[in-house]
């Protein structure tokens, strides 16, 4: 049974193929989250993950990273969190999220 304090996204979609995740992590705002949810190992809540943007645009870049099955939303107590998918991306396209990651840690000077 599920924790009643937990409640996922009304659903979670497949990991798109390779052009599809590739497409979603193509944009550097949408690179910028998936490289802070990945480097904090856990999820974060929204307002964490952009700077810069208004709510309504992180929404629609949180969205592009749904379809693509590259993140999942999560209602925690009330708040809204986003979660990498980060073990069903590296099963779908093996390497490929570690490898953007890590370029991405780089180019911002993160070790």
């Amino acid at each position: 049974m599920t924790d009643p304090a937990v409640v996922t996204g009304p659903s979670v979609h497949p990991v798109g193929t390779v052009q599809q995740v590739l497409a979603a992590l193509h944009d550097p705002v949408r690179l910028e989250i998936v490289r802070r949810l990945a480097n904090a190992g856990a999820p974060l809540q929204c307002a964490a993950l952009y700077d810069g943007i208004n709510k309504s645009t992180a929404t629609h870049h949180f969205k592009i990273l749904r379809d693509a099955g590259v993140t999942e939303r999560l209602v925690i107590d009330g708040l809204t969190y986003q979660k990498l998918r980060r073990d069903q991306v590296g099963a779908a396209i093996p390497g490929l999220l570690d490898s953007v990651v890590n370029t991405a840690n780089r180019e911002a000077g993160v070790s």
